[in-house]
Parts: structure tokens; C-alpha cells; sequence
């Protein structure tokens, strides 16, 4: 399932995270329980905090419970872990956890065998790197700070997520990236393992691959008439020689 793209067609490659660079089953297994045993505590300690604060009223909106106390609330941001809802307060909060339980040490983020070095690669070949995850931009920092092998952060240079560049499924939030990093749509190459993040994307006028791993949720639904590989060592970026 290899994928080979032309020398010098690619000048930029946005990257999902779960189920792409990295294990869904670590981010449902480890950081979901982490955070959601901290919830009651953040909301009853720091909900004055702005970030705080303005992600529990977008929980209410979102709930259509205006009157919501912290206990409601928590148990709100419960039921949509256990729904897997993308929703971006849910993921504003997570972030905030995670960022300071991979600060303390009692995190470590987690990428498949061969996404390191293939990312250090495509970027020592000038290449321009990019995250675009549902998980907050906080979330995706602290993932790529406290990566098995140390800090990553000097590869990426910029995340977004469903809040600076919204829904993952709309062509209108690729688009909205295509103009904040600069890189023409024809020559940005997004990697995800969702149908209809990468159909979004192609909508939009980016190229895709579809990156399908053996194990990961969306395996057996297949990522549709988009170019497929099974890792990221199976893609091929070769740039032109200069």
C-alpha cells in the first residue's frame, strides 16, 4: 500500500493524531481516565479561571442547560467521553490535564514505531509539518513536548484543532488552514485515518492518504477512493534537487 508522490509536489503535511501518528487505544485506555478522574477537581477548584470558565459555559450551551452546576457538568463531560463527542469544551478541559500531567512526568505522549523518524526526515528534507487533531491545541503541544523521545516541537510549525480552525469533517476548516499557514491547497498533504476528515480535506483541494493501521477503530470502514498506506514509511515525499 505504498504512495508515492512526484518530487517537489508537496511543500506541506498535516497530520492527525489518533489513529495516524499514534494509538487510539492509548488516548481511550490512559488519557480519557486521567482526565476524567481530575474533572470534578479542576471545575470545583479553578472554575474562575477564564479558559476554565469559558469552556464550562460553552458546556451548558452545548447541553442546552444554562443553570448547570460543576456536579452537572462533570457528569455532562462524563456521558461525551463515553460517546466519544468531539466536542471542543470537552477537549479545552482534557487538554488542560493532559498538559499538566505530561508537565509532572505522569504522562508520556505515544507514537507508532516509525512516525519519529519519518518526521524528522520529511522536515530535514524542508519540508513544512503541521497538526490538525480534535484534541485541543494544549493537548497537541504537550503531546509533541513529551514525545518516548523528548521534545518534537521544533518539527511543527503550527497546531489547530476544532476551535482555531473548526470541525474536521468541513472543507471550510481546511480551507481556513490552507490560508493561516500559507501553503497553497494543491501542494498540502493531510494523513488521516477518517473518511470523512480526508473527503473534507479533498473537498477542499488538499491532497490525502489515508493512513489505515491493523487494530485501529477505523480500519475495516477504509478511507474510500483515497491513496492508502499502512505507515508512515510507505509514503514517499521525495523533494525536487535543488
Amino acid at each position: 500500500m505504498s504512495v508515492r508522490f512526484d518530487a517537489g509536489s508537496v511543500d506541506a503535511v498535516v497530520l492527525d493524531i489518533e489513529g495516524t501518528t499514534s494509538a487510539t487505544g492509548f488516548v481511550v485506555d490512559v488519557l480519557y481516565p486521567y482526565a476524567r478522574e481530575r474533572f470534578g477537581k479542576l471545575l470545583a477548584t479553578r472554575g474562575e479561571q477564564p479558559e476554565v470558565a469559558r469552556a464550562v459555559a460553552q458546556v451548558r450551551e452545548l447541553a442546552g442547560e444554562p443553570g448547570a452546576d460543576a456536579a452537572r457538568v462533570e457528569k455532562i463531560l462524563g456521558e461525551w467521553v463515553d460517546a466519544d463527542r468531539k466536542a471542543t469544551p470537552l477537549k479545552t478541559l482534557q487538554g488542560i490535564l493532559w498538559a499538566e500531567g505530561f508537565a509532572r512526568g505522569e504522562l508520556v505522549s505515544h507514537f507508532y514505531p516509525e512516525v519519529i523518524g519519518v518526521l524528522r526526515g520529511w522536515a530535514a528534507e524542508g519540508l513544512r509539518l503541521y497538526v490538525y487533531s480534535s484534541g485541543s491545541v494544549a493537548a497537541q503541544r504537550a503531546w509533541f513536548t513529551y514525545s518516548p523521545e523528548g521534545s518534537l516541537l521544533d518539527l511543527v510549525g503550527g497546531f489547530h484543532d476544532t476551535e482555531n480552525a473548526g470541525p474536521k469533517q468541513e472543507p471550510e476548516s481546511y480551507r481556513s488552514i490552507s490560508a493561516a499557514v500559507g501553503v497553497p491547497a494543491g501542494r498540502t498533504l493531510f494523513l488521516s485515518d477518517r473518511l470523512g476528515e480526508l473527503d473534507a480535506a479533498r473537498d477542499a483541494g488538499w491532497l490525502t492518504v489515508g493512513v489505515r493501521r491493523a487494530g485501529e477503530p477505523y480500519f475495516a470502514a477504509g478511507v474510500g477512493g483515497h491513496p492508502q498506506a499502512a505507515a508512515f514509511d510507505e509514503i514517499s515525499l521525495a523533494r525536487s534537487v535543488r
